[in-house]
């Protein structure tokens, strides 16, 4: 034995033995100098810890395993260590054998730069993921001071408080997500993920994948690592779903269960996730219609309709827009680097006068196109009247920024081809989109095309999901 202690001593930086306690037999002469030892037999009897900070002598001991290559952090320069177990005739651990093979790490300098080089980019993608997975807007960022306005923001403010579920009601573009943001932000939850699905902008067949992950080559195309859904990314914290009326029926009846057990297994797995997120659920659709008609569950809606905010369109808060325009406004200088920006009284008429069916969304867009080609960093009604309901604005625009209008010709251009049947698509499809309240796909069933398709034609005609054409106004020529 001490044959062989001498060679392990001349072989290596430092070698330890230790007992089936972990406690230490043998540590030559080098090594018990490094961790503060004159003579070595002063670290015998010792726990491996207490002598050497950071070891994993004993983890080898307990699970008989050997740790062939690990790098051990000591108060100097780190080692680069190997532990093997010791077995006795009938196979079991009795002890472990340690060794530093080298502390100059010189020659595995590329390894170690190629590994630090990694674990900074990991580091620097975890922070960014968790930046995007934070709350993007706070309860400030729901401008208004109107009834309606201040009663959603006190409602939303008191869900922040809860954990139950919360259920945001409204039309598109009236500010469901930014309050869905604000919700988590100011909740205890504030620190975990937000993690957001939009359910209407997701295949069916790929729902049940997004939301509970699948196992490696759990279906045909699967990911060979395995996908973590986004109940198990939002564990923590807060699960957002938009657009839930578009939820096909049979993941209801799964999400229910979810919600109801907190647990869940993802796709081709056996392995019990457990599920604690809370859910914040936004619509534009009637869901209590699409529970009397059979395509909504009545439990799921009952679950998920415990605290529910009904956010107002922008039409019924009139007195908000001026405030909500300058804010964009703001937004918009900020962006362009511009000088400030501003609307003169008609143009403020203007905008309050029209009915804002995009609500806030139809608003923002409305100001970005203004701003973009307006020459003057003051905008007049005329040069907004154009960008109001695609060029209806003159029906709304006050009578006093129009007495300088030359009158119209007596009769109007013929259209062209191509832009008659640009019209009466987006007519056609605006009125589809009516009759479904807004939801896609209900709007995609009734004309008889794909869902992809009917998205792609809504941004092709510059539709608002959420509004219905305008009827001409009375007198206008047809």
């Amino acid at each position: 034995m001490q044959t062989l202690f001498d060679t392990l001593d001349r072989s290596s930086e430092g070698t330890v033995v230790v007992d089936r306690d972990a406690r230490i037999v043998w540590i030559n002469r080098l090594y018990a100098a490094r961790f503060g030892f004159t003579d070595p037999r002063d670290a015998i009897g010792r726990d491996c810890e207490a002598v050497i900070p950071n070891s994993l002598m004993r983890e080898v001991v307990t699970s008989g395993e050997p740790i062939l290559l690990d790098i051990l952090e000591s108060g100097r320069d780190p080692l680069v260590v190997t532990r093997l177990p010791i077995k006795d005739g009938q196979g079991q651990t009795i002890g472990a054998v340690g060794f530093a093979l080298f502390d100059e790490l010189r020659a595995l300098t590329p390894l170690f730069s190629q590994y630090s080089r990694l674990q900074a980019e990991l580091i620097a993608t975890r922070q960014s993921l968790a930046q995007a997975r934070r709350a993007k807007y706070t309860f400030s960022s729901f401008v208004g001071t109107s009834a309606a306005s201040l009663e959603t923001k006190r409602l939303a403010r008191r869900a922040a408080q809860l954990d139950s579920p919360v259920l945001l009601l409204g039309e598109t573009g009236t500010g469901k997500e930014l309050l869905a943001h604000a919700i988590h932000g100011a909740s205890a939850r504030a620190d975990q993920p937000l993690v957001t699905v939009n359910v209407a902008a997701i295949p069916d067949a790929l729902l049940e994948v997004e939301f509970f992950g699948a196992a490696a080559g759990a279906y045909t195309g699967a990911d060979r690592k395995g996908r973590v859904g986004k109940f198990e990314l939002a564990h923590g914290g807060t699960l957002f779903l938009d657009e839930i009326g578009d939820m096909p029926l049979p993941l209801q009846g799964k999400l229910l269960r979810v919600l109801q057990d907190k647990e869940f297994e993802p796709l081709g797995s056996n392995r019990i996730v457990r599920a604690d997120a809370r859910i914040i659920a936004a619509t534009s659709a009637d869901l209590p219609a699409l529970v009397a008609q059979g395509r909504f569950r009545a439990d799921l809606y009952y679950r998920l309709n415990v605290l529910t905010i009904q956010v107002p369109p922008l039409r019924e808060r009139p007195g908000d827009i001026e405030a909500l325009s300058y804010a964009i406004l703001d937004k918009l200088a900020t962006q362009r680097e511009a000088g400030h920006l501003e609307l003169d009284e008609a143009a403020l008429r203007l905008l309050c006068a029209y009915r804002w069916p995009g609500n806030v969304r139809e608003l923002r867009n409305t100001l970005e196109r203004a701003v973009m080609l307006s020459d003057s960093e003051r905008i007049d009604a005329r040069a907004l009247a154009r960008f109001v309901g695609d060029g209806r604005g003159s029906e709304v625009l006050p009578q006093a920024a129009m007495e300088d209008e030359p009158a119209p010709p007596a009769e109007a251009a013929p259209l062209r081809y191509e832009a008659a049947m640009q019209a009466f698509e987006r007519q056609l499809l605006a009125e589809a989109l009516r009759a479904a309240g807004g939801r896609v796909a209900e709007a995609a069933r009734a004309l008889g095309i794909g869902r992809a398709t009917l998205y792609k034609k809504i941004a092709a005609l510059g539709i608002d999901a959420g509004a219905s054409p305008a009827a001409p106004a009375a007198g206008s020529r047809a």
